[in-house]
């Protein structure tokens, strides 16, 4: 009998220790690894972030020991449960969760294979966290794309000093668009805008954005886009329909749609960031659990020249100020 209890207890031992050490990753014997990607919608500055996440793992890891499993969900939170959950079953070693709908899929998909968002503005309102300084733990980490809002709004007054109607155009169920257009209404009202003069506008998926966008243009001197994936994947539909409103956008791929000017960051070195922390937790040397979120290093303020054209916004004292023009493919 003893003999029985001491093999029952050996097994919970081992099956608890998988437990608790699944989620940190750690090489293995083969050095052969797979990778799950979910993105959730296709548009430049998300496939930048996972193209320069499957270039550095193939990079640290080497090309023939990474399976890198690459899924878009077309920008459907349910997609990105599927997706996820196909991971699960598939048992891959790491998923890699780019926008916020995707790590809110993956965290609530697995509690053991660790977990790296990308492209998140701010973690502790993508994941409920009050309070939240920097360190998920658990079986997740990531980076983080959100630039100095504050820097945003200041950019907004200084191009546009006499705009006295500021739109905000967000898409509703996207929780960190949300806080930006709250944090960025804040700013804008220290630098001496009025509050009422500044609203909000927000659709709820990509079926409205027709409609709200031109109800921003037409209140607005100037519409203020943040970092929003829904916005992203219909600049051409927002510039059919704001005429000539100027927008300051809150990344480089809004704002090579339909904006003027923006402040932001490379999603390609995003990604590279988080394929580097993948790396390290897949060869055993860091644990998920211990690694705290990691942000951009520099932003760049950039210009579309031909939208400046069209409103004829003067590019070379956009230069003067430091601006670069946002390159042609």
């Amino acid at each position: 009998m003893k003999k029985i209890v001491s093999i029952v207890l050996a097994m919970v031992m081992c099956v608890t220790m998988f437990a608790l050490t699944g989620c940190e990753g750690g090489s293995k014997d083969d050095g052969k690894y797979t990778v799950g990607v979910c993105q959730l919608v296709q548009h430049p500055a998300l496939d930048a972030a996972t193209q320069g996440f499957i270039d550095t793992l193939k990079t640290e890891l080497g090309e023939e020991n990474v399976e890198v499993l690459n899924e878009n969900a077309s920008n459907s939170p349910e997609t990105c449960t599927t997706i996820v959950n196909n991971f699960v079953n598939k048992k891959v070693d790491l998923i890699m969760a780019n926008a916020t709908p995707a790590l809110q899929a993956a965290v609530n998909g697995t509690e053991t294979i660790p977990v790296l968002g990308t492209s998140i503005t701010e973690y502790g309102v993508a994941l409920g966290i009050d309070d939240f300084d920097g360190l998920v733990g658990g079986n997740v980490s990531g980076t983080s794309d959100l630039a100095p809002l504050d820097k945003q709004a200041e950019m907004l007054v200084d191009l546009y000093p006499e705009a006295e109607k500021v739109a905000l155009l967000f898409c509703s169920s996207e929780p960190n668009s949300a806080y930006q257009v709250k944090e960025v209404r804040k700013y804008l009202v220290e630098k001496g805008l009025s509050n009422e003069n500044i609203k909000d506008y927000s659709f709820t998926d990509s079926n409205d954005v027709v409609s709200v966008a031109s109800a921003a243009a037409t209140f607005a001197d100037v519409i203020y886009i943040p970092t929003d994936n829904t916005a992203a994947s219909c600049t051409e539909t927002i510039s059919g329909v704001i005429g000539d409103t100027p927008v300051i956008a809150g990344e480089e791929g809004i704002c090579k749609g339909c904006g003027v000017a923006t402040l932001s960051i490379s999603y390609y070195d995003l990604g590279v960031a988080t394929g580097k922390m993948a790396a390290k937790i897949l060869k055993g040397e860091a644990k998920v659990s211990e690694m705290k979120i990691e942000y951009a290093a520099t932003f760049t303020k950039k210009y579309n020249a031909d939208r400046c054209n069209e409103l004829g916004v003067d590019t070379e004292a956009l230069e003067a100020k430091g601006y670069t023009a946002i390159a042609a493919e």
